[in-house]
């Protein structure tokens, strides 16, 4: 497994081969020897699991939690295809509004994680895209935010048209200048704290 930083501080994409076969292929998508060495800690003990199946052109996000508690993730796409954003909405941060995109496809080749406070979105590319993440923390509703994926400042390379499948809650969320006007967005050091407080 290799591992590189992404254009997001603390964010990491890492990269596997899979052991094909006759009966099809053997992949692993997390490596927690790998992790340590690339992160610096372990990887966060589990506290939620969760699987999201979406048609083609469904877009998720921005979605992003404020610590305290805040959740890292570990995603991977286990079946399809899509495209996933990682974007920095952490104040303070040395990248702050950096994004960075990565494809991932159903061959589980490639995982990212984010840490706590990284905004995340994905356009599934295929019908019955399958998203797998792995999350430091329950989810706590008064914490988790959203943007518009849409917005200028973002400017994120989003596709746009009728075509596109997103939540009302999505499409209703607001502007980057919104939200660090209402004090929804999440500190850089509150995030670092959260993460280090993270149990190994």
């Amino acid at each position: 497994m290799k591992a590189r930083e992404l254009a997001v501080a603390g964010a990491f994409e890492f990269r596997t081969t899979g052991f094909p076969d006759e009966r099809g292929v053997f992949t692993t998508p997390l490596d927690t020897t790998v992790f340590l060495a690339t992160v610096g800690r372990p990887l966060f003990p589990v506290a939620q699991a969760c699987v999201s199946r979406s048609r083609r052109n469904v877009f998720r996000g921005v979605h992003y939690t404020q610590a305290p508690p805040g959740r890292a993730k570990y995603v991977w796409c286990a079946h399809g295809r899509c495209r996933d954003y990682v974007i920095d909405l952490r104040v303070g941060s040395p990248t702050f509004g950096r994004y960075e995109v990565v494809d991932l496809a159903g061959d589980c080749a490639r995982a990212l994680y984010l840490p706590i406070g990284v905004g995340h979105a994905f356009l599934a590319r295929d019908d019955d895209t399958v998203m797998s993440y792995l999350l430091s923390g329950g989810y706590v509703p008064e914490r988790e935010h959203g943007l518009d994926p849409f917005d200028r400042d973002l400017a994120l390379p989003v596709p746009t048209g009728p075509e596109l499948l997103l939540s009302d809650r999505d499409r209703a969320a607001p502007s980057l200048a919104e939200a660090l006007r209402q004090g929804l967005l999440p500190v850089y050091a509150d995030c670092v704290r959260a993460e280090r407080a993270v149990p190994a």
